[in-house]
């Protein structure tokens, strides 16, 4: 029988019979294999048809039949403004060989088919007068409103899904109220109300939103040199620190196009959730749909169920958040609490009804249960199995602690006050050989070791997986790819690459004017090493997480490398960590953005202009808000303001900055020194990814090509704060919908998945806010004082009970140190 060149068409299915040989016995289909061999999204055992008949009918998401021959239908449920029944290509190669480029007509991936339609309307109107109207309220709003309660504890988020829900009905107003006159400006026809609001300008509204969610990094570093450092900043330098902290990243993240946003493999999962929603949103509101109950409707049940639910675990019986039922049991029993407490314990008690706790690492719903089943493992190996052994065997006197806390001790069990070994913004040498050296968490130990694997395995993985891809992709451009939506977005004008080598040049001269005319200790070289690793790791680190749905916390390794560059200069390596931080952060959260407007199909440019609009509004706003409130709020940022305005970030940064800054890793990493033998996780991280990559490559229809070490080790770095139970339940929730659903139920899921998820997001997120706004803030807030909110409180676990405590005046630890 003769063998077919692997396309579109070919069925897949027979690939499992094939047997790992040094010769293949389909040559075609093992180049397919490896092909996809670094894409663990990617299902072999698919059996998609033609690409004339893969759409997605089989999957209910469109109204649609389909032939081999013709295509015939109405438009998408999911893009009810359309005008365009279709704009499919045809799936003719571009060459005269067949096998040697194939257009897809549908996704390869279920993930993608599911929440994305295939289909778009170019002359939609995008670039309108109450787009930008509600995208610079939103922008003001939230920027301010986060900035104001970030300085706050207990605090609340402004989440972008607030935006992207409260949008849709003013869009909808003022489409309404708004005049339809139409004006002629220098040639250029426009109208308050071009016509319906539609989801292309409800995007860019949530991009807008989106961007600003988190504040601006740099304000930490302001509030830090204010209230450790008692300097006096100018109002110029807070805003060129800020502005050049905070943009300079979107220049590298518009320069990573070619390998973040346009191939397909590049899924981004969170942004999937995000389009299932705008299209969910958008959709024929009361059209009903005969066999099953239709998204919208499926969407506002999930959203009411998840407002009213987390009343219960968020305010009348908080006990049920933070399950350490094991702990009610031995409430004194410091060895249980460690084991499965919540607050200061491993959380091995697995469970919890709280949705902001399950989800407090990322939604399960959305990151691929391969990669959840990395993290799970992970979480069972370093802080289930090695760190009880370090705890218990009091390794690092770690026992004489809390077994899991995001703080810093002394010698006699009280969190470290690195103030008393700072004079005049400077470590002093005598005042910690006097005070104690620092001591860490058993969690916080393997913590640090986890964060120096992540960040060697995260090259070598790179490297040995997609060093092919990245230097072809050097060459390439959005014409090159076979992909339905990288297709669809040859209608809009890309981007030119001199926009975002223009905002970088304007960010990195601003950022160097910064450092060398006001005092900050940082020199041009050290910007330059900063930015450069920001540059390095900006393509690894977006790919692990367009693929994966993790993110890698590189804060606490450019702090590192910071600290051994400029040793007792803690505002410079602030300022270092901020510029190489952000400038990775920053591009992959801007290459992400612009994924979600590559799916919805949002012109590019717009998406520039927005996103760097909404970042340049948001720095001002953050920093006349955060002005305005070391001027007015009384005692702000100290442990007994009145309105809990203790500066809960800020007093984390703070102490992270004298730690590094001050005190430096030569006294707790270099060789000889206590933390030293942590070190050796750099070579385990850069070690492990070698043999499962041989593994993968010698047997591709086997489970090792889903073992990926730099999820293992990075999924695993939000501990602490985050405990056992954050992960466990995280990951039995996705074992339930991206495996058994996913597998057993596959139409349940292709429709609804998504949907439950921004669903189950958008109900914690406003019941938060009405409970903060309604019962927490108002008078010092209204409490519920019964068992089920108290008792767990005055557990071992929650008093943070150590194994071994101190009795007063005493100290444990080395007896001498340097």
């Amino acid at each position: 029988m003769e063998t077919r060149p692997y396309n579109s068409a070919t069925n897949v299915v027979a690939l499992q019979n094939l047997r790992a040989r040094a010769v293949p016995d389909v040559p075609e289909d093992v180049d397919f294999l490896m092909e996809h061999l670094n894409d663990p999204n990617f299902d072999y055992y698919a059996s998609p048809s033609s690409p004339t008949s893969s759409t997605t009918e089989v999957h209910e998401l469109e109204h649609k039949k389909i032939t081999m021959s013709e295509y015939s239908g109405g438009a998408s449920d999911f893009d009810v403004e359309s005008r365009v029944e279709s704009m499919r290509y045809s799936t003719a190669s571009r060459t005269a060989t067949p096998s040697t480029f194939d257009y897809d007509d549908e996704s390869p991936y279920p993930e993608v088919r599911a929440a994305v339609a295939s289909i778009d309307d170019p002359t939609m109107h995008v670039n309108t007068f109450r787009m930008w109207v509600l995208g610079i309220f939103y922008t003001i709003l939230i920027s301010a409103l986060n900035q104001f309660f970030s300085m706050r504890y207990p605090s609340v988020i402004i989440t972008g899904i607030i935006a992207q829900l409260t949008a849709l009905p003013l869009g909808k107003g003022m489409e309404r109220v708004l005049p339809t006159t139409r004006f002629n400006t220098m040639g250029y026809t426009w109208s308050f109300n071009p016509g319906p609001f539609n989801v292309k300008e409800h995007v860019l509204i949530t991009v807008m939103a989106n961007v600003v969610v988190s504040g601006a990094y740099a304000t930490d570093i302001v509030a830090t040199q204010k209230v450790f450092y008692n300097q006096t900043l100018t109002t110029s330098y807070q805003l060129c620190l800020v502005l050049s902290t905070q943009l300079i990243g979107f220049s590298m993240g518009g320069l990573l196009r070619k390998f973040l946003v346009w191939p397909s493999s590049m899924i981004w999962p969170g942004a999937l959730v995000t389009s299932a929603l705008f299209n969910t949103l958008h959709k024929s509101f009361g059209k009903p749909e005969g066999r099953h109950i239709s998204r919208e409707k499926f969407f506002c049940i999930a959203l009411g169920c998840s407002f009213i639910w987390y009343w219960v675990p968020g305010y009348l019986w908080t006990g049920l958040s933070m399950f350490n039922w094991v702990c009610w049991i031995a409430p004194d029993n410091v060895a249980v609490n460690a084991l499965f407490g919540t607050s200061t314990g491993l959380g091995m008690g697995i469970l919890t009804f709280d949705w902001s706790m399950i989800s407090y690492i990322g939604n399960p719903l959305v990151t691929p249960w391969w990669s959840e089943a990395n993290t799970a493992a992970a979480l069972v190996i370093c802080f289930w199995i090695i760190t009880p052994i370090i705890y218990f065997t009091n390794t690092w006197f770690t026992a004489h602690l809390p077994i899991s806390s995001y703080l810093t001790f002394d010698n006699t069990g009280l969190p470290y006050d690195a103030a008393q070994v700072v004079v005049n913004a400077s470590f002093n040498v005598a005042q910690y050989e006097a005070y104690s050296p620092v001591f860490m968490t058993a969690t916080m130990a393997v913590a640090y070791g986890v964060a120096f694997a992540a960040f060697s395995s995260v090259v070598v993985h790179t490297f040995l997986w997609y060093r092919r891809d990245i230097v072809r992709r050097f060459k390439s451009s959005l014409r090159d790819e076979r992909d339905i939506h990288s297709r669809l977005m040859q209608a809009y004008p890309e981007v030119p690459q001199w926009w975002y080598v223009i905002l970088g040049l304007v960010m990195l001269l601003l950022l160097f004017i910064t450092v060398e005319i006001f005092p900050t200790d940082l020199p041009i070289w050290a910007v330059c090493v900063a930015l450069g690793l920001a540059a390095l790791l900006a393509i690894p680190v977006g790919m692990l997480q367009a693929i994966t749905n993790q993110q890698i916390a590189l804060n606490v390794m450019f702090e590192m490398i910071g600290a051994y560059l400029l040793p007792g200069k803690p505002i410079a390596v602030m300022i270092f960590k901020a510029s190489a931080y952000m400038g990775t952060n920053q591009a992959v959260g801007f290459a992400g953005d612009l994924k979600l407007g590559h799916y919805m199909k949002v012109p590019p440019r717009l998406m520039f202009t927005a996103q760097v609009l909404a970042a340049f509004l948001s720095c001002i706003v953050v920093t006349l808000v955060q002005n305005w409130m070391f001027a007015n709020i009384v005692d702000i940022c100290t442990p007994t303001q009145p309105q809990f305005f203790v500066c809960p970030s800020t007093s984390t940064f703070g102490s992270a900055s004298l730690l590094w800054g001050s005190i430096g890793p030569h006294h707790l990493f270099t060789p000889g020194a206590m933390y030293s033998p942590l070190l050796w996780f750099f070579a385990v991280g850069a070690f492990f990814p070698i043999p499962f990559y041989y593994l993968a490559r010698r047997y591709p229809l086997s489970y090792w090509r889903y073992i990926n070490i730099p999820v293992f080790f990075a999924g695993i770095g939000a501990m602490p704060p985050a405990n056992g139970i954050n992960f466990a339940s995280w990951a039995i929730v996705g074992f339930i919908f991206q495996w058994c659903m996913r597998r057993y139920h596959f139409r349940w899921w292709m429709r609804y998945n998504y949907i439950l998820s921004a669903g189950l997001d958008a109900g914690v997120a406003l019941s938060m806010v009405v409970i903060f706004f309604l019962l927490q803030m108002p008078k010092g807030g209204i409490t519920l004082n019964w068992w089920g909110n108290t008792f767990w409180q005055y557990t071992a676990d929650a008093m943070g009970t150590p194994l071994y405590a101190m009795p007063p005046g005493e100290t444990f630890g080395p007896s001498t140190w340097s």
